[in-house]
């Protein structure tokens, strides 16, 4: 199939969503073309050159169907995005010339597992492993942090907290993971707090990219997270990762500065 190309200094995984602020008169091209055809595009991590500009550019080989899932325009041109990875694609060739802005013939990728069971033991030893590495992230006494905001889709589900029912369970970083607006007033105006949750996925390939998606860490680290070849093959790198990640932040080994997802719309 063919895709249109759209390099950028992050890695996309599937079920992570991504804003974009699209100013580049070859990108609102391309966005126009995407949204006048209800077509997806491909986001690649860049490996050397720049988003913006002029100039040579370097990206990978692999990377995530992106699908446009809000937009708006304002009277300039300009597009803001909301998208959201959905499948893997390998790039076979660039095909120059055809349009102002990268289109490729491309591969999607079929998603091995590798062993079922092994999958699952190692799903669960890392969503255990996660919330550690979650709770962890929150600043102690004294110190500061950027807000972790990290949009995925997943199920989520609402709960109510009752008095009576002991200590709370964790909850650290619930909210951050879901997907969707903030709560809804309580329609029977109850006093009682609400919160939401993430349903964590049963299926290990869909968690195995939930986690990659949401892990900060560099994107050369998230892209080999990204090029696995079996999500079994992923999820051991991602307990490895994690457990790596959580030595650091025990003790206070690890300074974060979270990549443009976190910190607003990208912009090209």
């Amino acid at each position: 199939m063919e895709l249109p190309l759209f390099p950028l200094n992050t890695v996309l995984c599937p079920g992570i969503a991504l804003p974009l602020h699209i100013f580049e008169d070859r990108y609102r091209a391309l966005v126009r073309h995407c949204i006048d055809t209800s077509s997806p595009f491909g986001i690649v991590l860049i490996r050397e050159g720049r988003e913006v500009g002029t100039g040579a550019i370097s990206f990978t080989g692999i990377g995530t169907i992106a699908e446009i899932r809000d937009a708006g325009r304002y009277e300039d041109g300009r597009y803001d995005l909301l998208v959201v990875g959905t499948r893997r694609f390998e790039i076979r060739r660039v095909l120059s010339g055809r349009r102002p802005y990268l289109v490729a013939e491309v591969d999607v990728l079929d998603e091995q597992v590798g062993d079922e069971s092994g999958a699952h033991r190692l799903a669960m030893a890392a969503t255990r492993r996660f919330v550690t590495y979650l709770e962890l992230l929150q600043p102690r006494s004294g110190e500061t942090a950027e807000e972790v905001d990290v949009r995925v889709e997943v199920e989520t589900e609402d709960e109510e907290e009752t008095e009576g029912e002991g200590e709370e369970p964790t909850t650290v970083g619930e909210a951050e993971l879901a997907a969707g607006p903030e709560d809804a007033d309580d329609p029977e105006g109850s006093d009682r707090p609400r919160k939401r949750r993430v349903t964590i996925p049963d299926d290990p390939t869909v968690l195995s990219y939930l986690l990659a998606g949401i892990v900060q860490v560099e994107s050369p680290r998230r892209q080999a997270l990204l090029e696995a070849e079996t999500t079994e093959a992923r999820l051991r790198s991602l307990l490895r990762l994690i457990d790596r990640e959580i030595f650091l932040l025990e003790r206070r080994m690890r300074f974060f500065r979270p990549d443009a997802r976190l910190q607003g719309s990208r912009r090209s």
